[in-house]
């Protein structure tokens, strides 16, 4: 990628590339060249909260996505990053230096969480517990917390983020990175 074509992150917000409202940008290197290959907006307060109302207004529908539900989304983005593994590595060794080897790894170790996380829906059912004391019942009740936030290193970019992400949404949350 030559300076001519550098090419300037935007925002998934809502399922959409929007634009940041911050005008402050940071650039992002290739650590194994020198390059510069992007430019990232410096998210704001404006752009936090603007995420975390559309994942807010999100969460109203998702939490109430039946479990099973929950499970074949994260099936099919299992699917998907099995099928891009090998562009995701590139793009992680390219941004962060790794080997190919290294960062496929990272993407691999990913995918194991989102496949524990698939089973996650069939155990959010509550449970009853009859006689914990002469003539009382106990039930519990598990029930989406919300937006759920996650802020990672940056030297595991997509690793950790897949032990985040799936484990919020398979439990009802919506999740902002």
């Amino acid at each position: 990628m030559t300076s001519n074509t550098i090419e300037t992150v935007r925002c998934l917000m809502g399922g959409e590339w929007v634009d940041a409202q911050a005008e402050e940008r940071g650039t992002v290197w290739n650590p194994s060249t020198g390059e510069v290959i992007a430019q990232v907006p410096l998210c704001g307060k404006e752009d936090v909260h603007r995420v975390v109302g559309r994942a807010g207004e999100a969460f109203r529908k998702w939490a109430d996505t039946p479990p099973p539900d929950r499970a074949r989304f994260l099936f099919r983005f299992r699917e998907i990053l099995v099928k891009e593994t090998e562009d995701l590595a590139r793009i992680v060794s390219r941004e962060h230096g790794k080997t190919h080897k290294e960062a496929k790894a990272e993407i691999q170790r990913g995918i194991d969480v989102v496949e524990f996380a698939c089973g996650i829906p069939s155990h959010s059912m509550g449970e009853t517990m009859r006689n914990v004391a002469p003539g009382i019942d106990c039930e519990t009740f598990r029930y989406p917390l919300g937006v759920t936030v996650g802020i990672t290193p940056f030297n595991f970019p997509a690793m950790i983020p897949l032990w985040m992400a799936p484990v919020a949404i398979a439990c009802g949350n919506c999740f902002v990175l």
